[in-house]
């Protein structure tokens, strides 16, 4: 079946044919571009998420969200208590503990020029939500007045655990 968001990925799905050949023959009389032969479009982050609903591969580490614009010279920069304010409304929608509370926010890193670059885990590589969970945090931090762009970098080294969670999220969780 034909899926609208093909446009959005590069890969083929099974049984579908490579259509290259009908491009290139279409294209034959427009100006010489280099071509390597392969078509490809920018990555999608949440490809592997949307093939794999079933519980298979997890997300691999790196960059899976970006967010916000730059901002213009002389904008005041938001500081570390404001950003991590609002990652306090991100929810995992299997607990009810904000992602900060649990301990899955690894670093927060504020430029100079306001952009943010967050390194974040999930409590387990085949989380259900984690196609769509870092994209939740760069929005969250991409909307706090003084931040600019923001990149969130998906890690699983050190791996998460209960020892992580702050005392409040424990306490929440019945996990002492």
């Amino acid at each position: 079946m034909w899926n609208p968001l093909n446009f959005l990925s590069n890969r083929k799905s099974k049984g579908q044919s490579d259509h290259t050949d009908n491009i290139t023959a279409m294209d034959s009389e427009a100006p010489e571009i280099e071509n390597s032969g392969d078509i490809s479009q920018s990555e999608n982050p949440w490809d592997d998420h949307q093939e794999f609903l079933g519980g298979e591969p997890p997300l691999e580490a790196g960059v899976v969200a970006r967010s916000g614009d730059a901002l213009e010279r002389g904008t005041k920069v938001a500081d570390k208590e404001a950003i991590i304010e609002a990652l306090k409304t991100v929810y995992d929608p299997e607990i009810p503990v904000d992602i900060y509370e649990l301990g899955l926010i690894y670093e927060i890193n504020t430029e100079l020029d306001g952009n943010v670059r967050l390194t974040m885990t999930l409590t387990a590589p085949g989380c259900p939500v984690a196609g769509i969970l870092p994209q939740q945090v760069a929005d969250a931090a991409a909307g706090v007045a003084g931040v600019g762009e923001v990149e969130v970098t998906l890690v699983w080294d050190p791996p998460w655990d209960m020892e992580k969670m702050s005392d409040d999220a424990k306490l929440a969780l019945d996990a002492f």
